[in-house]
């Protein structure tokens, strides 16, 4: 049986830049939440705001805005009448679903419970 190849030394810094890039987005507090609940669909502001529970409007408006500039998400406005916003993931941000769900699995298996 042969071993798997070892990876070299720039291998290994250019992955490590890679996760350090996605943690610098998807490691802010609520980044991954909304990435989450947009996975069943696309959604407006006070759906999300009600959806992600604990988050004010001004740090939810900040998420939205940077998932936006890095394109995890997009903004689509509606003229109306009424106006309405709503956010969806592009294709970017679908690729992400199924690593959130391996690490929600994850935290499930190895993380203790949140006490309140």
């Amino acid at each position: 049986m042969s071993r798997p190849a070892r990876k070299t030394f720039e291998e290994c810094v250019r992955a490590d830049a890679s996760l350090s890039r996605a943690f610098g987005v998807l490691g802010k507090r609520w980044s991954g939440v909304v990435v989450g609940v947009l996975g069943a669909g696309p959604a407006g502001f006070r759906e999300l705001a009600r959806a992600v529970e604990g988050v004010s409007d001004s740090v939810l408006s900040d998420r939205l805005s940077e998932l936006t500039e890095v394109g995890v998400i997009t903004r689509t406005v509606d003229p109306g009448p009424p106006v309405s916003v709503s956010y969806e993931l592009t294709a970017a941000g679908q690729a992400l679903i199924p690593a959130l769900r391996q690490i929600a699995l994850w935290a499930k298996e190895h993380l203790p419970p949140e006490s309140n």
